[in-house]
């Protein structure tokens, strides 16, 4: 399998789970303060929102390229 197909479905996928799901949270662990042995840290979960033209056009982009790359083969 070329490089493109595999660029090109990877590009549908993150588009169709971009338009399910709409939005991702991952944690950040910060270190606050270190005094001695004792180590503040704080945990912050933050939300991104995907834009529903990002994935179409992630969708359309990549169902393009993986017809472009079919005809060159």
């Amino acid at each position: 399998m070329s490089v493109s197909k595999i660029m090109a479905i990877v590009l549908v996928v993150g588009g169709l789970l971009g338009l399910v799901y709409g939005q991702f949270s991952y944690i950040r662990e910060t270190q606050e303060a270190k005094l001695g042995p004792l180590e503040l840290s704080l945990k912050d979960t933050r939300t991104v929102n995907v834009p529903v033209w990002a994935g179409v056009t992630a969708v359309v982009a990549g169902g393009g390229l993986l017809l472009f790359a079919s005809r060159k083969s």
